[in-house]
């Protein structure tokens, strides 16, 4: 069974409901141990005091906070349970917001609310409520000595709590979004827009597999075996000069797919509507 990171209560006006929180998601990926070159012997890491020359214990180390060069402010466990807020052990729903107004530069990790055998018919009603109305829930919770602003939501009936980055950790760029103006001419829009709508799917999670990983995997079990490894080949690519070139070869090179009954121009006719205006309606009059 999965292991619990955080118990206690969600709370909606003078509803409580006691629940659980699990890890939703967390990286998978292959790890390298650190070895001895010289004998292929695993490392381990110690702990070294410098002042009193010797290695140092687990059980002998303190938490402490620097206030200055090399000056600390101990403080322990006992200490900091003093000061948890009431969200360390309640979270309380402050307000419902529509979810497609939340950026989600904002999501930091995920996790599943899962309710206590006394509170799952008050979590079946805010899961319910919730996916009818198309509210998520902010509220804040306290772990890891930290208070998180999180936003709770239905999904698959159950709910979805996703710890949030607050607006100060969030960096900002001043080359983002900032470029030079370049003008985007509207066969070049017609064209993107094409390309898009040919890639255009439903978005199936299972299709997507890391394959970093399973090279490494493959260079593994041929080490192991004592085979040579095959270098793979990465494409060389350069910046577009013709983008209309380019998205023309890209939709040629995809198959199409059937268009709507509002489909608008096609390759050839966007590729044709870029000649000047003036030149077109010559050409209508010669014929």
């Amino acid at each position: 069974m999965a292991a619990t990171v955080w118990k206690g209560y969600i709370t909606f006006g003078l509803i409580s409901v006691p629940v659980r929180l699990f890890t939703a998601a967390r990286s998978e990926r292959i790890s390298f141990n650190q070895l001895h070159g010289k004998c292929h012997t695993r490392l381990k890491q110690q702990l070294y005091c410098p002042t009193c020359d010797s290695t140092v214990e687990r059980s002998e180390i303190v938490k402490g906070f620097a206030y200055s060069k090399d000056q600390y402010v101990l403080v322990d466990d006992d200490e900091i349970k003093k000061v948890q807020p009431e969200s360390a052990v309640g979270m309380e729903i402050l307000e419902f917001v529509k979810i497609s107004e939340v950026d989600p530069l904002y999501f930091e990790s995920s996790y599943y609310l899962v309710p206590e055998e006394a509170g799952q018919k008050a979590y079946q009603l805010l899961v319910e409520t919730m996916d009818k109305a198309g509210y998520a829930a902010v509220a804040k919770l306290a772990m890891h000595q930290r208070e998180h602003t999180v936003l709770v939501r239905a999904r698959k009936k159950g709910l979805t709590l996703h710890t949030m980055y607050y607006p100060d950790e969030v960096r900002e760029l001043s080359e983002y979004g900032k470029g030079v103006e370049i003008e985007v001419k509207p066969q070049e829009l017609q064209l993107a827009r094409q390309l898009v709508e040919s890639l255009a799917t439903a978005f199936e999670p299972e299709k997507y597999h890391d394959q970093y990983q399973a090279r490494l995997k493959e260079l593994i079990e041929h080490k192991h075996a004592g085979e040579e490894t095959t270098a793979t080949e990465s494409p060389r690519l350069a910046p577009v000069i013709d983008l209309m070139e380019a998205l023309q070869k890209s939709l040629q090179a995809k198959p199409a797919k059937k268009a709507p009954a509002r489909a608008t121009q096609s390759v050839a006719e966007a590729a044709s509507s870029d000649k000047p205006r003036a030149t077109r309606k010559r050409t209508r009059k010669a014929g």
